[in-house]
This record gives structure tokens, C-alpha cells and sequence, in this order.
């Protein structure tokens, strides 16, 4: 018992951190939950427990999801990245199927308990249970780099369903309208956009690992980050509009320095790192709209 704590414990001070995470999944609840809230005229807000419920889900959910990929890529993962704890032996693959189990079976406790969107939960792990399996067609995702980015990613948006269903159910607001469906897509074209970049690659930097670059070459690949940074921007802007037009400008100034850089990449692959160029951005981006909803309730 002891020395599986001792494992886990390595496990994720190399994998999933989890205080830092845990601010992650709360900071990702609360940009949804807020931009959505507000959109809608609601400021007076009944904060309790529910929130913490969907909070932690969003944490959960995520180290699942972590998890789960590196299961999946056990094979892949033992060859390419000897050193992580999973294919290194110094976490076992036990050690993490008990605690993902527990964890599993105590988020779902819980929001049946205590949340009233119980059917969006189920809806969510369903989807992540279909991908924990590649959803029965291992033989076929797995050997495409774009079909596992099209049955995978939208996850993000699923999750972003989740949390905002909990905000439509407590506060009776409107369900189908411009700004859920922007929220919907919210923290989705980041998680798109981070997961094309990091597998685009110099052309002397390749490996066996399959990357965008070498299935399509790295300008086309680059040109596909900037159509969905330009999407991921006008969804913000929309968010964003009636809590603070200096938001606006802010994120046009994070949009125009980020395609600069990916055209930067685009002229000198070998000498610019794409992928910490959109980590940045994105960094950026999600302050703003922290930062705006703050500054929104600060003011109000």
C-alpha cells in the first residue's frame, strides 16, 4: 500500500501535478461558468457546493484523461519516452487503474449527489470511456493521426457542455443561443490548436513518431493553426464584447504577435519552437478572459 502511494506520488509529480492542476480544472470551471453567467445578465450568484462539484469534476475528468492516454500509448510510449514512470517500471500500470477506478467512482458519487446536470456527467464519461477504448477501433484510430484528433478533441467541448448545462439549469437561463455556442467551442480551439502545433515539426527534427508535418508538410500544418486561431479569437470576441472592449483589443494584440510567430516558424522551422510560441498565446488568452470576467465582477 505504502509503496503504490510512493509510485503514485511519482507518477504525478511528473505527469499530472496535482495542486496546479486542481487551480487548472477551477479556473477552467469558473471562465465558462462566469463568461456564461454574465452574457446573460446574471450577477447575483448562489456560490456553494455545486460548484465545487463541477470544479473538482473538470480536475477529474482531465487526470483521467491523462491517464487513459498514457494506457493507450503504452506501446508507443516504451519506445519513444522510456523515461516517463509508466514505461520506465517505476509506476505500475495497477497502481494507476486502482486510483483511477476510486477517482471515477467518487466524481460520479458526487454529482449524482449533488449536482442537478447528473445526465451531462454520464454524457461526458460515456465519451470518455469510448475514447479510453478508441472507441472499438483501435486498428483504425490508432494509425491515423487526424481521425484520432476528430474522434478525441471534441471532448473539450463536451466537458465545456457539462459545466455550462449546470450554469442553464441553476439560473433558468437561456438554453440555445450565440453565446453558448461560443462558450461551447471556449478552451476547445486552444486545446485544438496546442495538440496540431506540438506535433509539427522542422523536417530535420523528425522522427519516427508520427507528427502533422510529415503527413502534410509543416507550412500546411502551420496554415491550419492559424484558420483555427483566427476562429478561436472571434469566438473570444464575442464572449468577451459586452464585459469589456479593452479585452477586445488586448486579445487582437495576442492574435496578431502569435501568427506573426507561426509565420516565423513558417520561414525558419530550425531556429523558432512553434509549440512554445502557442503555449504562450494561449496562456495569454486565457488571463484575458479571466481578467475580464474579475474585472467585470470587481466593477459591476
Amino acid at each position: 500500500m505504502i509503496s503504490a502511494i510512493k509510485r503514485l506520488h511519482i507518477y504525478f509529480k511528473e505527469m499530472y501535478p496535482i495542486i496546479p492542476r486542481l487551480i487548472l480544472g477551477a479556473m477552467v470551471f469558473l471562465e465558462i461558468y462566469f463568461i456564461v453567467l454574465l452574457n446573460h445578465g446574471v450577477t447575483k450568484f448562489d456560490i456553494g457546493i455545486q460548484e465545487c462539484v463541477c470544479a473538482f469534476t473538470v480536475f477529474s475528468f482531465l487526470c483521467w484523461l491523462r491517464i487513459a492516454d498514457d494506457f493507450k500509448d503504452y506501446e508507443l510510449d516504451c519506445r519513444l519516452f522510456k523515461e516517463r514512470p509508466l514505461p520506465s517500471g517505476r509506476v505500475k500500470k495497477k497502481d494507476l487503474a486502482v486510483f483511477v477506478s476510486i477517482l471515477i467512482a467518487f466524481t460520479l458519487l458526487i454529482n449524482f449527489i449533488f449536482m442537478n446536470n447528473f445526465i451531462f456527467c454520464l454524457i461526458l464519461y460515456t465519451y470518455g470511456s469510448l475514447m479510453a477504448v478508441w472507441f472499438f477501433q483501435k486498428h483504425k484510430i490508432q494509425k491515423s493521426l487526424p481521425m484520432a484528433l476528430i474522434t478525441h478533441n471534441p471532448v473539450q467541448m463536451i466537458l465545456n457542455i457539462y459545466v455550462i448545462s449546470f450554469a442553464i439549469i441553476k439560473y433558468g437561463i437561456t438554453a440555445f443561443d450565440l453565446t453558448n455556442a461560443m462558450a461551447v467551442f471556449t478552451l476547445y480551439f486552444p486545446a485544438l490548436i496546442w495538440e496540431v502545433a506540438r506535433k509539427i515539426r522542422a523536417p530535420k527534427n523528425e522522427t519516427e513518431y508520427v507528427t502533422y508535418s510529415k503527413l502534410f508538410g509543416y507550412k500546411k500544418a502551420c496554415n491550419f493553426v492559424i484558420i483555427v486561431t483566427i476562429m478561436d479569437i472571434i469566438t473570444n470576441y464575442i464572449l468577451v464584447w459586452k464585459l469589456s472592449k479593452i479585452s477586445v483589443i488586448a486579445l487582437t494584440i495576442n492574435i496578431v504577435w502569435v501568427i506573426l510567430a507561426i509565420m516565423k516558424f513558417k520561414k525558419d522551422p530550425e531556429k523558432f519552437k512553434l509549440v512554445s510560441a502557442i503555449e504562450i498565446y494561449t496562456y495569454i488568452q486565457e488571463s484575458i478572459m479571466i481578467v475580464t470576467v474579475a474585472g467585470y465582477l470587481i466593477t459591476r
